[in-house]
């Protein structure tokens, strides 16, 4: 799993690229928040179904990370959500300054600006 224990998050490395996956709805704020930056990728499981909050590191600002790696992280989100069970989950993909709190919204909740969807097959960790 990476050297996370203790962390607000996991970490994993993707063909070579940093995936964080926040531990619940207050680890994913601080996450979203205040770990990841702007340029990152952000994923989320669509429809409102309780997740974990997925950061790619994208530290060379890159316009386009690989796909293979954000369809991985597209997997994980949707392994470390209510939908693991699910044959073909939706999940959100972003970049991290198109995500924002509400005032007074609950830990974890957050909007999108805009985003695209991709559909994967939930999938753990190696």
């Amino acid at each position: 799993m990476g050297k996370s224990k203790g962390r607000p998050y996991r970490t994993l490395l993707v063909d070579g690229v940093e995936v964080l996956v926040g531990r619940g709805d207050v680890e994913n704020d601080h996450l979203t928040f205040e770990v990841a930056d702007p340029d990152d990728l952000w994923l989320h499981v669509a429809a409102g179904v309780a997740g974990s909050h997925v950061v790619v590191r994208n530290s060379e600002k890159l316009d386009a990370l690989p796909d293979a790696v954000v369809r991985r992280a597209a997997e994980l989100a949707a392994w470390h959500s209510k939908a693991r069970n699910a044959a073909r989950v939706e999940v959100h993909v972003c970049r991290v300054r198109d995500v924002s709190k509400s005032r007074g919204a609950p830990a974890g909740e957050v909007t999108l600006r805009r985003w695209r969807a991709l559909r994967v097959r939930p999938s753990p960790a190696d």
